[in-house]
This record gives structure tokens, C-alpha cells and sequence, in this order.
């Protein structure tokens, strides 16, 4: 019987996790969150209109569709920049421009769409679990976000462990955050604040997204 030394050629157990890329990943999927637009409306209107049940399905709905999205784009660009390294480049430049683009939406946003919650509360809405997942899982823009922020921070060799965890913690992030809207925000004037605030939390995201994609310019010359 041929020996197997377990110290010199077993695989370890547990990978070590890239935890770098996993915390600049939540970083920008707490500012994609929390940021208004599309999805918060939904969701606020899911809670209006149906009562928190409604608004917590709906939230769970979006961290679904959400997450597929996010494990997605996790796993098929490792893919990418392993076997394809010079078109993962290319894909990182486009991402660059993708960031910059989405910061110039971000600084010039309006926030008029925010206040037309309660005109259209009164219209019928389908169940909230199914409309939190398709404004997640059919808005391009989630996804092309996605591809322009995790094409930055994903590295190759990185295991499943990994993979695994940036692909999850956007889905909880995106699940805890809407679901904070539905339970706790909704009805208080915390969710006032926001609303007065919004054009702050856009130009926060709108410089750091610029600051990020400045990082990875510099990096790649």
C-alpha cells in the first residue's frame, strides 16, 4: 500500500479566504444598497400598500434575485480571468469606464422619483415577494454593476470558499438592508431623512465609485 502524507500532499480542508477582495466587495454593495432609486420605491410601496409582510417578502425577493445575480458574476469572471486573461483586461478597462459612468448617474441623480411613493400607493400591485425579485433579477443595470465593481477586486486562484462568500454577503447585504426599510424605516421620520438626505448618499457613492476606479487605473499602468 503507497502512503499518503497528509502534511505534504492532502488539500487542506478550508481555503484561506481572500479577505480583502470580500470586504471591497461589501463595501460597494452596502453603498449599492442604500443608495435610493428603482428598488427602494418598490419596496416601500410593497410595505404601504400590503403592510410590513408584504414589504419584508419583497425584500427577501430582492436579496434572491440579487444574490443569483451576484453569484453569477462572481464565479463566471474567475472563469473568465483564469482561462481568458487578456479578455478579463479588457473587461476590467470597460469596468472602469462603467464605474465612471455610474458615478456621473449617481452625481446628477434626481430625487423626484422618491416622492412619488404615496401617489401610486393606491394602485394594484402584484405579490410582494414576486416584484422584490423581478427588480432585482431583470434590471440590466444590477448586473452590469455588478461586472464593473467585482471585475476590480476579484484576483486569480481564488478558491470556492471565497467565491462563495463575496457572492453571499451581496445577498445579505441586499436582504438585511430592504429589509431594515420595511421593518424599521417605514413610517418613521428616519425614512424622511433619508429622503431629504438622498442627494448626499448619491454624490458619496457617485466619489467613491470615482475614487475606485482611479485606484484600479493606477494600478494596471
Amino acid at each position: 500500500m503507497r502512503s499518503v502524507d497528509d502534511g505534504e500532499t492532502a488539500r487542506p480542508l478550508m481555503e484561506q479566504l481572500a479577505w480583502e477582495a470580500i470586504l471591497a466587495a461589501g463595501v460597494f454593495f452596502v453603498l449599492g444598497a442604500t443608495s435610493p432609486g428603482p428598488s427602494l420605491i418598490v419596496i416601500l410601496r410593497n410595505t404601504l400598500i400590503g403592510g410590513r409582510r408584504q414589504g419584508v417578502a419583497c425584500a427577501i425577493g430582492h436579496g434572491i434575485g440579487f444574490g443569483i445575480y451576484a453569484g453569477s458574476a462572481v464565479f463566471g469572471l474567475i472563469l473568465l480571468l483564469e482561462n481568458s486573461p487578456d479578455v478579463f483586461f479588457v473587461l476590467q478597462i470597460i469596468g472602469v469606464f462603467l464605474l465612471i459612468w455610474y458615478g456621473f448617474k449617481m452625481w446628477t441623480a434626481e430625487m423626484d422619483a422618491l416622492q412619488e411613493i404615496e401617489a401610486t400607493a393606491g394602485q394594484h400591485q402584484r405579490q410582494g415577494f414576486a416584484e422584490g425579485f423581478a427588480i432585482a433579477f431583470f434590471n440590466p443595470k444590477i448586473a452590469l454593476f455588478l461586472v464593473a465593481v467585482l471585475a476590480q477586486v476579484l484576483k486569480p486562484g481564488m478558491g470556492i470558499g471565497t467565491k462563495l462568500a463575496i457572492g453571499m454577503l451581496g445577498m445579505t447585504i441586499d436582504t438585511l438592508w430592504y429589509l431594515i426599510v420595511a421593518l424599521v424605516l417605514t413610517g418613521t421620520p428616519a425614512l424622511e431623512y433619508l429622503r431629504q438626505k438622498g442627494e448626499f448618499v448619491y454624490k458619496a457613492t457617485a466619489l467613491a465609485l470615482w475614487f475606485f476606479a482611479a485606484s484600479v487605473v493606477y494600478s494596471l499602468i
